[in-house]
């Protein structure tokens, strides 16, 4: 198969773009998500008809948040599209532009494009987290997306890792993603600025003066500038992502972890306690550690897993 089209469908934005064989996009186009469902579907019509009027594209892929059914066919919800539950998406947009259409969940989509292309490429098992607002993950095995029997496995994020912890948006309590995430890094740095504000005197500054000014880069600026509260939230933040990393190490056995997302652009400030914690972890169990990598396809990366899992 030669030429596939890839759409990354956000909260605030659909990314288009043509992909050859190889990962290379060709060409892409970027439009803000219709607040209606119908004018989504539309605006996606739209995007594949214009990469495709001077191109010949054999397949569409489309990465949308949410719960995909096994089938690649059907969404069976979606946050981002409150209106889309048991959404028969791809039967919709294959019906409208004419081309052969997969739809795949866009944690899966991207994680694929790192396995295949990016910092995961190489490895035949690998594990794919987000760590950005919450954690999105997907698991590649043996050179195949697990999907589960109801098409929406790999979601680490909300693995109970605190028993009655605090609430999460599924509406569960304890969740990873509470512990090990953007929200997570935020809420310990509010905590302790208002804890111990004096000694948050540079986070402050970047903000409003009020712990509750405190956003996401405040604390990477803050930290890097060496203040001790910025610090200490990168440290339980990445405590418990290490933590968490080491749990799945014990049931996947992975080559690779590729972290991506915003607060793993951090580096080092996250890195190093998320892998102090990770490899303290595996070497009480005598375990092998994996790999544990950046990925580096940045916000291409849904549609270029995408595009290339509609060639699967």
């Amino acid at each position: 198969m030669g030429l596939t089209i890839g759409v990354d469908i956000g909260g605030t934005k659909i990314l288009s773009g043509v992909v050859d064989a190889s990962g290379t996009v060709l060409e892409q186009v970027r439009v803000p998500t219709p607040t209606d469902p119908d004018a989504v579907a539309d605006a996606i019509c739209d995007a594949v008809r214009l990469l495709s009027r001077d191109r010949d594209v054999d397949a569409v892929g489309l990465g949308a948040a949410g719960f995909i059914a096994a089938d690649r066919a059907t969404v069976l919800f979606s946050a981002n599209v409150p209106a889309w539950v048991n959404e028969p998406l791809r039967d919709r947009i294959q019906e409208a532009v004419g081309l052969p259409v997969v739809v795949e969940n866009d944690a899966n989509a991207a994680a694929w494009a790192e396995y295949r292309f990016g910092a995961g490429a190489g490895h035949d098992d690998v594990v794919c987290l987000t760590v950005g607002t919450g954690i999105g993950g997907a698991i590649v095995q043996a050179g195949h997306l697990v999907r589960g029997r109801h098409g929406i496995a790999g979601e680490p994020g909300h693995m109970r890792v605190v028993p009655d912890g605090l609430k999460c948006g599924c509406g569960n309590y304890g969740c990873w993603e509470q512990y090990a995430s953007g929200s997570a890094l935020t809420r310990f740095a509010r905590e302790r600025a208002a804890g111990e504000p004096q000694a948050a005197e540079k986070l402050l500054a970047l903000g409003d003066g009020t712990p509750e000014g405190v956003r996401g880069p405040h604390i990477t600026q803050a930290a890097r500038l060496g203040d001790p509260v910025a610090t200490a939230a990168f440290r339980e933040v990445g405590e418990w992502l290490g933590q968490g990393m080491a749990d799945l190490a014990a049931m996947l056995d992975p080559g690779a972890f590729v972290l991506g997302g915003g607060v793993s652009d951090a580096g080092e400030l996250l890195l190093g306690p998320a892998l102090a914690a990770y490899h303290r972890i595996l070497t009480r169990g005598h375990r092998p550690a994996a790999a544990v990598v950046v990925a580096t396809l940045g916000p291409e990366a849904g549609l270029v897993g995408a595009a290339d899992l509609a060639r699967v």
